[in-house]
């Protein structure tokens, strides 16, 4: 069971960026790696060592050294080499006989030898072989062993230095890949440079212009003079002015900020720095102030240029000062270049900062005074027209049906933002598709809409009959309390389908209005408190299916006596905070006795809201049943079966959809 289901209770989505892929990735250009040197070098080394170069000897048996070789007499002397091998010299003469040619091939060089070589157990025992052998040979032609020791300097060299490179091998691997985020494409050694992105004619290209960017047209009016600064200077600073220093874009999540600073990139044609706040802070002490340092280095190198921090607030949240409670010393640090180098003693010419977030209320104030940021641009939530323009980027791509009412679309869609219609038109298309229709219909849309705002339908969820029935009572006691409001929102559709969380719903059409008066918060409150009361007056109990109207309706009462100074007691008194610094105070800005006031003013309201919800159902009681019956036959029911029960709404407006005749499911 759920209570009246608004976009603004939302959390808002990303910011949409229309027309599919925006950039344009460039050929990359191969680059020699010095890492292939090394390698190379490692092999040569390998091969020297394993490989014989220069050395044309064949192993021998020991059988054919002593039979054919010491009886004919064809062996001129043996080299013991540090005891484990012998090294056969054959006389030259004899070299030409064939028995010998055959060992080797026609153009390898023998002359020099050794010829042949044989590996011995020890030297003792070679020695002994070599007498037995040559008993029967005369002792003046007796061939005796000599010894040399020889130091194999490449094998001793590989036998130390190969595990020690191995190791080193390895602890760079690994630390390349611990280390490979933190210091960007140099690793480490990169630590202290900037990871911005550089938009330029040589790297990527940004294909976004203000022909992608829908209803932001006073946003774009700001954005727009900056760009035609920096492509027609000389038509201001004939008059003595001067290009602003920066424009922070403030707004709510999904609302294009984003989007409107690629526009720029793609307008402006000059370099573009793109860069998100957290980007600058990292694990190692003194990071972030060294990248703003080389981003500016790179901007005025680069001058005209633009830089774009996203997500400011990660950086430029307000300084503590304290600094061994709460503060953070490495971001203060960051936060303390970025101001110097954006307006310090040493000047920055022709570079303009653009900065987003939605937490202005956080940011230092020296980070917002004039001279650094000069412009705050906000950015809030698009009205009727602007929905419609934002819903005409966002059908291009789409197949959608014929005499498709844009402005209906942009009607059910309050709250909405930019982003959150992007996912609208991408969830109806896949509904379509999901159903085999060759186009995208008016249906598809408004099931999406349904399908973001309230969830999936769970149709199969098991619920009791006696649970249905106070669902669809607890539905019918909101939608019966707000059609006899005048200031509650017109109604559109009550389900007690279940949809994500919710047991039940209610879409409402809600005022696109600035300022609201007391009466229109009350009265809300009464529309939203008519659930609790249909449950009690129907069954004489309550249930559980309130808890989300409950916390709605108190801590709107609450806004009301300590933010709008809407109460009896504390009249004109507001305790609302615009800085955000109060989150971090240990003590209120009121009295213990101030704050029975507001809970008692608040629990009034509630009170008085309640009764008054339970005053329109008693009126209505037979219209309440008639409606809730028809919600346990029906599941849905839409505004024309409220006409058939209570009448035409006795509070007309002229914007008030509910006269339409509204055949599909219309939500918000």
């Amino acid at each position: 069971m759920n209570e009246t289901n608004t976009p603004q209770n939302r959390k808002q989505g990303g910011n949409p960026i229309p027309g599919g892929n925006n950039r344009m990735n460039p050929a990359k250009k191969p680059r020699f790696s010095i890492y292939w040197l090394y390698i190379a070098l490692f092999g040569v080394f390998i091969a020297m060592q394993f490989l014989h170069f220069g050395s044309q000897k064949v192993e021998i048996d020991r059988k054919i050294l002593e039979k054919e070789m010491l009886l004919a007499g064809d062996v001129e002397k043996i080299v013991v080499i540090n005891h484990k091998e012998a090294n056969i010299y054959i006389k030259e003469e004899r070299l030409k006989d064939a028995k010998y040619l055959k060992y080797f091939k026609e153009d390898d060089d023998i002359s020099a030898g050794p010829h042949f070589y044989m590996i011995i157990a020890s030297s003792d025992a070679f020695e002994e072989q070599l007498e037995k052998a040559q008993a029967e040979i005369a002792e003046e032609n007796r061939i005796y062993p000599s010894y040399e020791e020889r130091k194999d300097l490449w094998g001793d060299m590989l036998s130390w230095l190969l595990p020690v490179v191995l190791l080193i091998a390895l602890w760079l691997f690994i630390f390349r890949r611990m280390t490979g985020n933190v210091g960007g494409n140099g690793g480490i050694f990169n630590v202290g440079k900037s990871r911005a992105q550089i938009f330029d004619k040589e790297n990527t290209v940004v294909k976004v212009d203000f022909k992608d960017v829908a209803g932001l047209e006073e946003a774009k009016v700001e954005v727009k003079e900056i760009v035609d600064f920096l492509k027609n200077p000389k038509k201001y600073t004939d008059l003595g002015g001067k290009i602003p220093k920066g424009a922070l874009l403030v707004g709510p999540p999904g609302t294009g900020k984003t989007l409107l600073a690629k526009a720029v990139a793609g307008e402006a044609n000059v370099p573009f720095f793109s860069m998100s706040g957290s980007d600058f802070v990292e694990m190692f002490v003194g990071v972030g102030a060294s990248r703003v340092r080389d981003l500016f280095k790179q901007a005025k190198d680069k001058a005209p240029c633009i830089i774009f921090i996203d997500e400011i607030d990660a950086i430029g949240r307000a300084r503590g000062k304290n600094p061994n409670f709460g503060a953070n010393d490495e971001r203060e640090n960051t936060l303390n270049q970025l101001l110097t180098e954006m307006d310090g003693f040493a000047t920055n010419v022709g570079i303009i900062i653009l900065a987003a977030t939605n937490r202005a209320d956080i940011l230092d104030k020296a980070l917002l005074r004039a001279g650094r940021f000069d412009r705050q641009i906000h950015v809030e939530l698009p009205d009727v027209v602007e929905r419609k323009a934002i819903f005409q980027v966002h059908l291009r791509p789409l197949k959608v049906e014929q005499g498709l009412d844009i402005d209906f679309l942009a009607r059910q869609t309050p709250g909405f933002s930019g982003a959150d219609i992007a996912n609208v038109c991408n969830e109806a298309a896949l509904i379509a598709a999901r159903k085999d229709k060759t186009t995208v219909e008016r249906q598809d849309f408004l099931d999406a809409v349904d399908r973001i705002v309230g969830g999936l339908e769970r149709k199969n969820k098991i619920i009791t009959q006696q649970e249905k029935r106070t669902i669809a009572y607890h539905e019918a006691g909101h939608a019966t309390v707000s059609w006899m409001l005048e200031h509650a929102h017109p109604l559109l559709k009550v389900t007690i389908i279940p949809r994500g969380r919710a047991l039940g719903a209610a879409w409402y059409q809600p005022e696109e209005r600035q300022i609201t008066t007391t009466e229109q918060l009350f009265e809300e409150m009464c529309a939203t408190l008519g659930g609790r009361a249909a449950e009690e007056l129907t069954f004489h109990t309550i249930s559980t299916g309130a808890l989300n109207d409950l916390e709605r309706v108190t801590k709107q009462a609450y806004a009301m006596v300590t933010y709008y100074g809407m109460g009896n007691q504390l009249g004109n008194l507001s305790f609302y905070d615009s800085s955000g610094q109060s989150e971090y105070a240990f003590t209120k800005p009121y009295s213990d006795k101030t704050s029975e006031g507001m809970d008692r003013e608040a629990f009034d309201l509630v009170k008085n809201a309640y009764m008054r919800a339970k005053e329109i159902l008693e009126q209505h009681r037979d219209g309440l049943a008639k409606l809730a019956e028809l919600l346990l036959e029906k599941e849905v029911i839409f505004a024309e079966d409220l006409e058939k029960i209570f009448g035409k709404r006795p509070f007309k407006k002229e914007d008030d959809l509910t006269s339409q005749n509204v055949s599909a499911p219309a939500i918000h």
